[in-house]
């Protein structure tokens, strides 16, 4: 047992504590996995951050909970194996290099690829191990030995193993199709990679001539388009083949304005008849579903953009070379000279932005590279379908198959350097293609592909390839639970899924959690734009690291948006303090009572058959709650067990008999208590490690090396449970809260001791000596028939009445006055609000939280009111 009890500090200080303990746990490889035939495996991939990133509040509760089923399935026996990484991120590292030299006033494409490649690594290398510190602060028990990244040595061959692969086995072609290009970075970007923001802009009203079989204008037609610049490359304009208005134009030919090309009108259902004039212009290179109008009808599909959005040779000459906000004014200016221009309207528009260029996406035809997915996403559909894999919450089961059986070709290609280089080459003379793993022998006759690979076609193999050996792979493979963020779930974990099935013939992962999205407390999406996202650093520098983890996993339900502020890690903060001040109390009585293991089961009474019985049913309830991966109801179950049931009762209750005059009693008390403690502080310890560690080497001297990480998990005894004490100290429980609500009520001083009457047959001696002790009671009258005394205060508890005489313990004149006056005030403030609810302006116009506080008011002031004429009547009778 610690014996310098004066050398504890008062209070838990978890800047002291934190670094102490990782340092320690990463010096006695605590978190260190290696292949053990003896133990099952329990694995967990992180999702790798970007390798410039920094920590952000979705990476706390992200991470929070794989370590809190790491840590939790290590002390259950398992050999825990959670690998930590990075990801190269290709766009977002490119993007910050580019513009660090830009600053340099250096041009990428005049350096060369070799050279900005070396800026690439130097940049990974000075900021790739920021974030591994950050989650370090985080206390997560990775095993850093295993580290890895994208495009380390070993892991970047396997990803050109893959694609290589898939290219032979016909999975992986070239061809021509829409993508989102961003301009800024000139490179085909992913769907996950583009941001909708809402722009207020304008909605341009365009006539169009239509022409009999010469040049002569017969009628015009009106399209609306919020890009006129694009008109440019207009191939058709499209009418629904069932609007009556426009059947007899449909064959007919457009005039079109500034070009002077002539073009058909076409029909297609695709044209929504209600929307505007029911008269669309069709774009094939510039808008995915006009290049799908344009394949049906054989259009022209006319490219009018460079790959920085200027316009291009297929423009008139006065048109060409202009940004394409430029050529937008000079379209516009022109159809208002040629008296073509409708009208204009303002229009709310919602316009894709490439996330790391923040410009406007362009939809592009592009020459890219595709896989084909019909066949990979067949046998990853089926998994989810029968189970093998299970998502949580279910509800994200429909929105993985509405996708997987909708699914596209997947444009793998990016016109980027940092990244995986896709390993095909080219023959300089013949044009012959060679796809291999090794280039071609004669590699001066060859020139190789200048894209490199979309950054999820290199992680989609992170489960399976993060493994250095056949040996791990099969050990490790597949991985237990993948922890990620809902927005994810096509561009990783579906693609996850059919990497594991294709080269693995196995699922990647048995468990997948969908993380809630953290708001803050107006509901809205933490950004940095809207400086609403506090750095978790700071929280953890002012809260600690065990609070912050307690909070966002105690505030954060399956499934459901989390509304989260700074000031709410108090509650992580208050509960790391009570367990402290329990441990305190515990090893300040150890400095004068004898910790004796051998009188640990002797001097039991009903308390302590009750908080072995609740331990054991808290135990119960949390192996199912993470069974279930109900982690928010886990940490609630906690909370309820170590606040109420061991700090605010159990030590409370054990007091009478710390302070006996038994010595026998009081060590068997306290060694008992000392070793429920320190099992409590082994459930605790997955969601607060640094806090339970600390008490837990201050208890006992610890042997070098040891960890409360590597003690086995406290096992679920069913023969302990007690229903009968529970029952019992219920009632107690009670009793006692319902003479302390009176006290309050009444203005009675705490150290006053009172006589109550308790109208039950039920209460028995042991439950008596509690009663006086922890509700400072003089005399207990107990019997099934008795009458309510005279001026006596009155309470129901577990159906019993309960009445304390008043008679020369309060003034009750004095009182009744008090009570009165309070009655008065009350029904004053009821008036206000029960008038301004009553008013429909102020119900209709007033902001619904608003309108709800007041209703809150006053339901919480008419129970006010009913309770205190309660009481009134009591010192009236």
């Amino acid at each position: 047992m610690y014996k310098n009890f004066e050398d504890i500090p008062k209070a838990y200080n978890p800047v002291e504590t934190e670094d102490k303990w990782y340092r320690y746990w990463e010096e006695k490889k605590i978190f260190h996995s290696e292949v053990d035939e003896s133990k099952p495996p329990y694995t967990i991939v992180i999702p790798p951050p970007n390798v410039t990133g920094m920590l952000h509040l979705g990476h706390i509760l992200n991470n929070t909970l794989q370590d809190i089923y790491i840590r939790y399935k290590r002390m259950k026996g398992f050999n825990t194996c959670w690998v930590p990484g990075t990801d190269h991120a290709s766009i977002a590292t490119e993007t910050k290099v580019v513009n660090l030299l830009k600053e340099q006033g250096i041009n990428k494409y005049d350096i060369g690829r070799k050279e900005f490649l070396k800026h690439c690594w130097d940049w990974t290398e000075k900021y790739g191990g920021i974030i591994y510190k950050q989650l370090r602060k985080l206390g997560v028990s990775c095993d850093w030995d295993r580290q890895r990244f994208t495009m380390d040595d070993q892991y970047y061959p396997k990803v050109i193993e893959a694609f290589v692969d898939l290219y032979k086995k016909g999975f992986i072609y070239r061809g021509y199709r829409m993508v989102n290009w961003c301009p800024a970075s000139k490179s085909a970007i992913s769907d996950e990679e583009v941001i909708y923001k809402t722009i207020n802009g304008k909605l341009w009203h365009l006539k169009y001539p239509v022409i009999d079989g010469g040049d002569h204008i017969i009628s015009h037609v009106i399209v609306a388009t919020t890009r006129p610049e694009t008109m440019l490359g207009d191939s058709a304009v499209a009418v629904n083949p069932n609007d009556e208005r426009y059947k007899n134009i449909i064959g007919k030919k457009i005039l079109l304005p500034i070009c002077e090309r002539e073009i058909p009108i076409i029909a297609d259902e695709y044209v929504d008849m209600e929307f505007g004039t029911g008269v669309v212009k069709v774009t094939p290179a510039h808008d995915i579903n006009d290049f799908e109008m344009g394949e049906r009808h054989k259009l022209e599909v006319r490219n009018i953009f460079n790959d920085d959005a200027t316009t291009n040779g297929n423009v008139p000459h006065g048109f060409q070379n202009l940004d394409r906000y430029v050529a937008r004014k000079k379209v516009i200016a022109r159809f208002e000279e040629l008296g073509l221009l409708d009208k204009v309207e303002e229009y709310t528009n919602k316009v894709g932005y490439s996330q790391r260029g923040d410009v406007p996406i362009e939809p592009y035809l592009s020459e890219q590279w595709f896989m084909k997915m019909d066949e990979l996403a067949k046998p990853a559909l089926e998994v989810i379908q029968n189970n093998q894999i299970n998502f949580h919450p279910a509800h994200w089961t429909k929105t993985y198959e509405h996708w997987m059986t909708n699914i596209r070709d997947w444009c793998i290609s990016r016109q980027l350097w940092w990244g995986h280089r896709i390993p095909v080459w080219y023959h300089k003379e013949t044009n012959e293609i060679y796809c291999d793993v090794n280039p071609p022998e004669d590699i001066e006759n060859w020139k190789q592909d200048e894209d490199v690979l979309d950054t999820w076609a290199s992680s989609w193999l992170w489960a399976q390839d993060v493994f250095e050996t056949k040996e791990e792979q099969n050990y490790y493979y597949p991985t237990d639970l993948l922890v990620t963020a809902p927005d994810i779930i096509f561009f990783w974990v579906a693609r996850m899924i059919m990497a594991g099935m294709q080269f693995m013939n196995d699922i990647p992962f048995k468990d997948v959690y969908f993380t809630s999205i953290l708001r803050d407390d107006l509901g809205r999406k933490m950004s940095k734009s809207l400086g609403n996202s506090p750095d978790p650093i700071d929280v953890i520098k002012e809260y600690g690291a065990d609070a912050l983890r307690f909070t966002v996993t105690y505030i954060a339900p399956l499934g459901q948006d989390v509304l989260f502020s700074t000031d709410k890690c108090e509650i992580g903060r208050n509960f790391a303090n009570k367990i402290w001040n329990a441990a305190r109390f515990l090893m300040m009585n150890a400095q004068n009572i004898p910790v004796n293991q051998d009188l640990k089961d002797k001097h039991i009474d009903f308390t302590d058959k009750w908080i072995i019985s609740r331990f054991q049913s808290t135990v119960n309830q949390i192996d199912n709650a993470l069974d279930n991966f109900e982690v928010n109801n886990a940490t609630k179950m906690i909370y309820a067990y170590v606040w109420n049931d061991f700090c605010d009762w159990y030590i409370e209750l054990i007091k009478n008999r710390l302070y006996s005059e038994d010595e026998e009693i009081k060590s068997a008390v306290l060694t008992r208590a000392l070793a429920l403690f320190e099992d409590m502080l082994k459930i605790v310890h997955p969601f607060m490690p640094f806090v339970t560690e600390e008490i837990w080497h201050l208890l006992e001297n610890r042997n070098v090396g040891e960890s409360i990480s590597t003690t086995g998990y406290p096992k679920y005894d069913e023969t302990l449970i007690d229903k009968k004490s529970e029952t019992g100290i219920e009632f107690l429980q009670n009793l006692i809260t319902a003479i302390r609500n009176i006290r309050g009520e009444m203005n009675i001083p705490p150290s006053r001791k009172l006589d109550i009457h308790i109208k039950t047959e039920d209460l028995t001696d042991a439950q008596k000596i509690y009663i006086k002790s922890l509700a400072k009671v003089n005399e207990i009258t107990a019997a099934p028939d008795l009458n309510k005394p005279k001026f006596s205060a009155s309470a129901v508890a577990k159906g019993c009445d309960i009445f304390i005489p008043l008679e020369g313990i309060i003034d009750l004149d004095v009182e009744k006055k008090r009570i009165e006056k309070e009655i008065n005030r009350i029904e004053g403030l009821l008036t206000g609000v029960t008038k301004k609810l009553s008013n429909e302006n102020f119900v209709n116009k007033a902001p619904q939280d608003v309108v709800e506080k007041e209703k809150m008011k006053k339901s919480d002031w008419e129970s006010s009111l009913e309770k205190l004429r309660t009481i009134f009547q009591d010192l009236d009778a």
